[in-house]
């Protein structure tokens, strides 16, 4: 299956943000959503189908033009299937945020099934002036299932520099993922990547967690833990401002 979608979001003549672009296709099926907050605007992703499966090629491509304010989520989290004997699945997510625009991505957790062979390759493009919150978690294997096979390629530029660059392996083929210098015997890893003009401070999330400033206008938060509710106990917060100010003021 091949799919490909897109978000344009630009800032209204009212001080708030229009979608000029929302297109889907399944199982890349976008929809808006609540009411505009702050003159920002809600997108969920919604799955259309099952997967990714084994053969799929998935593309969504991201677009927030200055004073815009988007918000991405979904509905729920996104389960990689091993499917037919094919090449390894793969989604390319890519995004652009213009000076003064802001780009908060937080869909729900990958889950990567038993059997799964499936790339991620994020690219991320901040102008000098945007502000970015970029969330991903991980989830290896179903409950007491074997994981499956997941590389993430992540780089998120800001002013034409890289950021934060990182690569991140699990699964058969990925030699010592489950070790001590990987996630510790852990079954779930999130990160929190924020970029921009105001950064949070750094503060101690917990025993499995941490959050430390990016050689630029960055700050990485990260945890592990053996189910995904210790990443989102860890990470949840972080990604709320009121909580985020609670966190730092620790």
């Amino acid at each position: 299956m091949r799919a490909e979608a897109g978000i344009v979001a630009e800032r209204d003549d009212r001080g708030g943000t229009r979608l000029a672009v929302l297109r889907g296709e399944s199982p890349l099926l976008l929809r808006r959503t609540g009411r505009p907050d702050g003159g920002g605007v809600t997108v969920h992703l919604v799955g259309g189908a099952a997967g990714p499966l084994r053969g799929d090629e998935l593309r969504l491509d991201v677009v927030v033009e200055p004073g815009a304010r988007l918000e991405i989520r979904s509905v729920a989290a996104s389960l990689a299937l091993p499917g037919r004997p094919a090449p390894p699945s793969r989604l390319t997510v890519t995004a652009s945020v213009a000076a003064g625009g802001t780009l908060r991505w937080l869909p729900e957790p990958l889950i990567a099934a038993a059997g799964c062979d499936h790339d991620v390759v994020t690219r991320v493009d901040v102008a000098e002036g945007g502000t970015l919150l970029w969330r991903d978690d991980l989830v290896c294997g179903r409950h007491r299932e074997a994981s499956g096979a997941v590389r993430a390629d992540t780089l998120i530029r800001y002013a034409g520099v890289a950021l934060y660059r990182h690569e991140l392996a699990v699964g058969p083929g990925a030699p010592g993922w489950d070790g001590a210098a990987v996630l510790g015997g852990g079954r779930a890893i999130g990160t929190v990547v924020t970029a921009g003009p105001e950064l949070p401070e750094p503060a101690v999330l917990g025993t499995d967690a941490a959050a430390m400033r990016l050689a630029g206008p960055g700050v990485l938060a990260t945890a592990v833990g053996e189910d995904i509710r210790q990443v989102k106990a860890a990470l949840d917060p972080w990604c709320d401002p009121a909580s985020r100010r609670a966190l730092t003021a620790v």
